[in-house]
């Protein structure tokens, strides 16, 4: 949005080279099966070859598609939202579908089943290649993306150093009970449920590559005991833009982001 609030044409929205661009990410959580059961966030590795995070374990996500702001999605989707806050959780559902194969839908008002979402699983290199074709997907199957379950998490924005910039909405939401993850090979070469703690444990014996925004958020999530927990907290909590800056200092460069995000930190030698 502009500063005043009001918002781009969405062809100033997409085209723009100057603009951060608009991207979802979605973190899921679900509880541990068995006796010992704890929060669990479903994370991805990305491929070495992709330009941006090549290696790093991710939430899924990606950037905002022009189709995922056709008005087409108003009958197709839950909720009540105007046409960039609908884009940007249907930019969320996409990628989740395309990376993990879940898809967050209803037929007939009912969840999909493991053996329901992997019947669609011929469509999502589709999709990824087509990002319109989704709309006519969930049309002529019958899905109803749930919206309304994705919950604002975190927004972050690439520092303006950074040659390649994201406006990166972030949103958890509880995963499909009966659906199974299978990653897609391309963009995303392995997949892991893995309770918070534990992948920020594998960061610090360097067996686990994160970014600093994944991390954080990884923190925070790791305050929570179980997903239900973790989805009242994201509720309850209010959503602060981060941006971070650099502070050059007489020992080094410093990366500043505000207090008030809730991070627990407010700066980090470079």
């Amino acid at each position: 949005s502009t500063l005043d609030g009001t918002l781009f044409p969405y062809t100033t929205l997409f085209r723009s080279v100057d603009l951060p661009k608009p991207a979802s990410t979605v973190v899921l959580v679900r509880d541990a099966v068995g006796s010992a059961a704890h929060l669990e966030v479903l994370m991805v590795r990305r491929s070495s070859g992709m330009a941006f995070g090549a290696s790093a374990w991710v939430f899924p996500g990606g950037k905002v598609a022009p189709s995922d702001a056709d008005p087409a999605w108003d009958e197709l989707s839950d909720g009540n939202y105007d046409h960039y806050e609908r884009s940007l959780r249907i930019a969320a559902a996409r990628e989740v579908f395309e990376e993990s194969g879940l898809l967050l839908v209803t037929r007939d008002g009912r969840e999909l089943d493991a053996a329901g979402s992997a019947a669609f699983d011929a469509m999502r290199g589709v999709v990824e290649a087509d990002p319109s074709l989704l709309i006519k997907l969930a049309r002529d199957a019958g899905l109803r993306l749930t919206l309304d379950r994705l919950i604002p998490f975190a927004h972050w924005i690439t520092p303006s150093f950074e040659p390649r910039r994201f406006d990166t909405h972030f949103f958890l939401v509880h995963a499909p009970a009966d659906q199974v993850v299978r990653h897609d090979g391309r963009e995303a070469v392995d997949h892991a449920w893995v309770a918070p703690q534990d992948l920020l444990d594998r960061r610090k014996r360097g067996e686990a590559k994160l970014m600093f925004p994944t991390r954080l958020n990884l923190e925070v999530l790791a305050r929570s005991p179980n997903a239900a927990a973790a989805v009242t907290a994201a509720r309850a909590q209010k959503v602060v833009t981060v941006e971070p800056r650099v502070e050059d200092r007489a020992d080094g460069k410093v990366l500043i982001i505000p207090a008030e995000a809730g991070y627990g930190l407010t700066e980090e030698r470079m």
